[in-house]
């Protein structure tokens, strides 16, 4: 009987590892072509894997909670209708379940509850048995097994795997957080300590990695909004009736950071080592928070768009986030980000660059405020803007000038009729 191995997929760039979050199948189980078997979590978006025969699945490699690398072993399927004969699966604890089913908070699912799991530190995949001589030779160095990379069958250790280790130079530890101040009794009990996701874990990296790598700044200017929303008012209604997708605010936004990184390409552009790659071409980043943490689908090519075209892919792309049905595709390539805190209710900000992207524009929430306008005291509807930018390659002067051009076409939007 002919057995097909189930390995992990290409995860998409600069993904090189994922969490194994579920298993829809256990060993014993009959499965058919292209079948879900289990999914993956990276720190961008969910990955299924589906069965690549038909047959019965005879093993599980990677168990739910372990990380696991591009194409590495995930399954076997033994192709046929033979089942395959699997060690019995230990009886889950009823009581366990009960429990944590009186715990869960209302409104959460059995599958949200999963997910967090899965992005457990303290899930570890089974602990396999270590050749005795490398157990001896770890407890002369002083070292654990999770310190050392085992080659050996199932992850174990073998002793050439603690010799290679020890003649590597040790990394540079990374600075420890402060411990947690005590917490008195009384507090303690009405307290609740949950895992971050794995999705959490990485926006906290990745942000503080954007602090600790970019020379980042932020510049501030305000634009008047008088002039896009006397024009969506007055175009809405035809807008969606010819192109089926309302008129919002957010086509307006990227058209302006378009036209305004034309004219400034420092702001688009990336540093990789020495150099500075240059992008003829915007695809626009749209944060957008969903339950489970902030995620930046992509608008590719809009600078080539039109109003409708922007709206209806920034729409699909909103539902997607919602839904939780983001492809890698649909998260890759950014060029500059759009992050729009005020449908929160946020006045002003400083939004924190997205690697290796060199700028971020931050949104804010429209209010009216009093405005001197030929002289006069008149209420203007007002918007604070934020360009948080990467020094080391975008200037104080460029920064300042693509914040004005994106201002002026929002004060003017025929300015982006007139390409001027």
């Amino acid at each position: 009987m002919m057995s097909t191995e189930v390995r992990v997929p290409t995860l998409g760039e600069s993904v090189t590892e994922a969490t194994v979050a579920t298993w829809f199948k256990k060993p014993g189980d009959a499965v058919a072509v292209d079948e879900m078997l289990c999914e993956l979590e990276t720190d961008k978006v969910t990955v299924e894997v589906p069965s690549p025969a038909a047959g019965t699945l005879s093993e599980i490699v990677a168990q739910e909670g372990e990380t696991v690398g591009v194409d590495a072993l995930l399954a076997q399927i033994a192709e046929g209708d033979a089942p395959a004969k699997t060690a019995p699966q230990e009886p889950k604890d009823a009581r366990a379940e009960e429990s944590i089913d009186q715990d869960r908070p209302k409104g959460e699912t059995p599958q949200e509850e999963v997910q967090t799991d899965a992005g457990s530190a303290d899930v570890r995949p089974r602990d396999p048995q270590d050749a005795p001589s490398a157990k001896k030779r770890m407890a002369e160095a002083g070292l654990s097994s999770d310190e050392v990379k085992g080659t050996g069958k199932d992850g174990r250790v073998m002793k050439e795997d603690v010799l290679k280790a020890l003649s590597e130079p040790k990394k540079a530890e990374a600075p420890k957080q402060a411990p947690r101040a005590p917490v008195a009794a009384e507090d303690a009990d009405r307290e609740e300590r949950v895992k971050m996701t794995r999705l959490r874990q990485t926006i906290a990296r990745r942000l503080k990695e954007a602090q600790n790598t970019a020379a980042m700044l932020t510049t501030y200017n305000e634009v008047d909004m008088s002039a896009v929303m006397g024009l969506r008012s007055e175009y809405k209604d035809l807008f969606e009736k010819k192109h089926k997708v309302k008129l919002g605010f957010m086509s307006f936004f990227t058209k302006a950071c378009c036209h305004a990184l034309k004219e400034v390409p420092d702001v688009n552009a990336e540093i990789d080592g020495t150099d500075v790659v240059y992008k003829n071409y915007v695809h626009m980043g749209i944060a957008v928070g969903t339950p489970t943490g902030l995620v930046v689908p992509v608008v590719k090519n809009a600078d080539t768009m039109s109003f409708a075209e922007i709206e209806k892919t920034i729409a699909e792309l909103g539902v997607k986030a919602r839904d939780g049905k983001l492809s890698m595709a649909d998260m890759q390539g950014g060029t500059f980000t759009i992050s729009n805190g005020g449908v929160y209710g946020s006045l002003m900000s400083s939004p924190i660059l997205n690697p290796p992207q060199s700028g971020i524009l931050g949104m804010h929430k429209i209010q009216e405020r009093p405005m001197v306008v030929n002289g006069e005291i008149v209420i203007r509807p007002m918007m604070y803007l934020a360009l948080s930018y990467d020094h080391r390659i975008v200037d104080g002067k460029g920064a300042v000038t693509f914040l004005v051009r994106v201002k002026e076409a929002l004060e003017d939007p025929r300015r982006l009729l007139m390409d001027l």
